[in-house]
């Protein structure tokens, strides 16, 4: 009975098998993190020039996004006062009548709600580049 016998080979060459998909991969998961991050910032900024009522720019100076483990996280650098501003210190409500502005709580709900769609233009744009 005749049969029919073949061999096949695979090379492996590409963006898959030399590293470059993972490298970028790596890249874009760092870039959407910070992208996320700064756009957390420019929203915590913006929230307290309408909330603070005699800002002197200290406390602003101070908000910054620095590098946390594998991401990144936006923070006020520890400013003494921070916690009454933000309303989580020993001195808010109910031993002041002062509650806080709770501006780093409320804008991690718009970030949360905007992360999706900064992390998907970025992988558009990576797309687009031929790197994904």
């Amino acid at each position: 009975m005749p049969g029919i016998d073949f061999d096949a080979r695979m090379i492996r060459r590409g963006p898959m098998f030399d590293g470059r998909t993972a490298a970028a991969l790596h890249t874009y998961g760092d870039q959407v993190g910070y992208k996320v991050a700064t756009y957390a910032e420019d929203q915590i900024q913006a929230r307290l020039r309408e909330v603070l009522q005699h800002p002197t720019g200290y406390y602003q100076s101070r908000i910054t996004v620095d590098r946390a483990g594998s991401g990144y996280r936006v923070s006020d650098g520890g400013v003494i006062y921070g916690p009454w501003l933000e309303g989580t210190g020993s001195r808010n409500s109910p031993v002041t009548r002062f509650p806080g502005y709770a501006t780093f709580r409320r804008t991690k709900a718009l970030v949360d709600r905007k992360a999706p769609q900064i992390a998907y233009e970025l992988l558009a744009r990576y797309k687009a580049m031929g790197m994904l």
